[in-house]
C-alpha cells in the first residue's frame, strides 16, 4: 500500500536503516501496473531491459530517504523507440523525485543555498540546478506587454567597477530585464527584445544623468520623454559640491583644530535629509550653519532644488529652476556654480518630472534587495541565474 501511495507502479520490498542513519527503501515492480513509454507516453508490453536506480526522496522526519528503483527499458510499438518507462513521480535520467524537488523549491525561497545543502544533504549545485531551472520557467521568458514607463538604474555586479543594469516597469513594479554593463551596448538587448512596436508604446524612462542610457533611449522610443530621477542629482550635489565645500571649509581652518575637527565629522549631518535626523543630531546641523556661511549656503541650495522636481506644471518647474540656477551662479562658491552649469544641460529632463512624476527610488530599493540576494548566495558566479533571483524578487503587481 506504502508503495501505491507514494510511488506510482512501485510496491516496497523492504527498508533498511545504513550507517550514516539514512533510510534505503527497496522497490519492486507493482505487476498490476501496465509500463508507458517514456517517449509517446503509450502502454508497452515488450521489455528491452532492466536496470536499477539509486534516487533520494524527500526525508522522512529527521532521516534521509533512498529508494532503490528497477527502471524498464521498453520496446514501444507505436514509436518505435527504445526509451525507459514514464514514472508519474520520477523524471527520465533524474535521481531525485518530484517530491523531494518540490521541496527544495519552496526551501531556497527563503533559506540560502548553502543551507538548503546542509538540510537535505545533497550538493550545493545540485540546489542551485532545481532552483536555476524554476526560475528559468518561470521567468525566463521576456514579457513587457502593455509597458508604458520604465525606470533603469545600474548596481554593482562585482567588485572592481563591473557593474549591472536592471529595467522595470515603473506602474507594475516589475522587473523586466536585468544585463551586464552600463553602456549603450550593453543595455540595447533590451530594446532589441521589446520590439519596434514595443518601443514606440514607451512614454517615459526614468534615469539618473547617464549619457549611455539617455542616447539609446532616445535611438529606440522616439515618444518617450526621459526623466532624471532627483535621487541622483541630489547624491552628486552631495558629493560634488557639499562634500568638496565641506572638505575646503575644514582645510582652511588648520589653525583651530577644534573647528577643524568638527566640521571633518560633519559629513553625514550635511548629506542626510533633515527629516532623518534625531533631535540631538538636528540641534548639532542647525550649529554648524550658523556657524559656517559657504556650507550654509550649499545646504540650502540641495534643499531648494529638491522643489523643483515637485513642481505641479513645467511652467511652474522652469520658474523654481531658474530661480535655484541664480542662487547658485550668485553664491560665489566654485562647486555650486561648475554643478549648476553643467545641470543646465539636462534642463528638460529635469522639468519632464511635472508630466511624468518618476523616479528611481524605487530601483534603490532593487539595489538593497540585490544586495541581500548576494549575501544569502555567498556571492554569484553564475550571472544568468542571479540576474534570475533578482526577476523573481520583484514579480510585479497583478493588474
Amino acid at each position: 500500500m506504502l508503495g501505491v501511495v507514494f510511488w506510482e507502479g512501485r510496491l516496497v520490498d523492504s527498508c533498511q536503516e545504513r550507517a550514516d542513519g539514512s533510510l534505503l527503501l527497496t522497490l519492486s515492480e507493482d505487476p498490476s501496473h501496465r509500463p508507458r513509454c517514456g517517449r509517446c507516453g503509450s502502454d508497452c508490453v515488450l521489455l528491452h531491459e532492466r536496470r536499477r536506480r539509486r534516487v533520494r526522496d524527500r526525508d522522512w522526519f529527521d532521516r534521509h530517504v533512498w529508494l532503490d528503483v528497477p527502471i524498464r527499458r521498453l520496446d514501444c510499438y507505436q514509436c518505435g523507440a527504445r526509451a525507459a518507462e514514464r514514472l508519474s513521480w520520477l523524471d527520465t535520467g533524474e535521481r531525485i523525485t518530484h517530491r523531494l524537488r518540490a521541496w527544495i523549491e519552496a526551501l531556497v525561497q527563503i533559506l540560502p543555498i548553502a543551507h538548503v545543502a546542509q538540510l537535505t544533504g545533497l550538493h550545493w549545485h545540485t540546489i542551485k540546478r532545481i532552483d536555476h531551472r524554476r526560475l528559468q520557467t518561470r521567468y525566463g521568458t521576456f514579457d513587457a506587454q502593455g509597458v508604458r514607463r520604465l525606470v533603469m538604474d545600474e548596481f554593482a555586479l562585482h567588485k572592481g567597477h563591473r557593474y549591472a543594469t536592471v529595467i522595470m516597469d515603473a506602474e507594475r513594479m516589475r522587473v523586466l530585464w536585468v544585463g551586464e554593463g552600463n553602456s549603450r551596448e550593453a543595455i540595447r538587448p533590451f530594446f532589441e527584445l521589446l520590439g519596434k512596436e514595443g518601443c514606440q508604446h514607451i512614454e517615459a524612462v526614468a534615469m539618473d544623468m547617464n549619457t549611455a542610457f539617455d542616447l539609446e533611449v532616445r535611438a529606440h522610443c522616439p515618444n518617450a520623454e526621459v526623466v532624471y530621477d532627483l535621487f541622483h542629482v541630489v547624491a552628486r550635489f552631495g558629493r560634488e559640491v557639499v562634500d568638496r565645500v565641506r572638505v575646503d571649509q575644514a582645510n582652511a581652518l588648520r589653525s583651530a583644530p577644534a573647528q577643524r575637527q568638527v566640521i571633518k565629522r560633519s559629513r553625514w549631518l550635511l548629506l542626510r535629509n533633515r527629516d532623518n535626523l534625531g533631535n540631538e543630531q538636528a540641534v548639532k546641523l542647525e550649529e554648524l550653519l550658523a556657524a559656517n556661511a559657504p556650507l550654509a549656503t550649499v545646504y540650502l541650495l540641495k534643499t531648494a532644488i529638491k522643489e523643483i522636481w515637485f513642481a505641479p506644471s513645467v511652467r511652474d518647474g522652469a520658474r523654481r529652476w531658474k530661480d535655484w540656477y541664480r542662487l547658485a551662479i550668485e553664491s560665489g562658491i566654485a562647486p555650486a556654480i561648475a554643478f549648476a552649469k553643467r545641470l543646465r544641460k539636462y534642463l528638460r529632463g529635469i522639468l519632464a518630472s511635472a508630466i511624468f512624476p518618476l523616479n528611481t527610488s524605487i530601483l534603490e530599493g532593487v539595489n538593497n534587495r540585490i544586495k541581500v540576494i548576494k549575501r544569502m548566495a555567498y556571492g554569484f558566479r553564475d550571472s544568468a541565474y542571479f540576474f534570475l533571483k533578482i526577476k523573481a524578487a520583484f514579480p510585479g503587481k497583478a493588474r
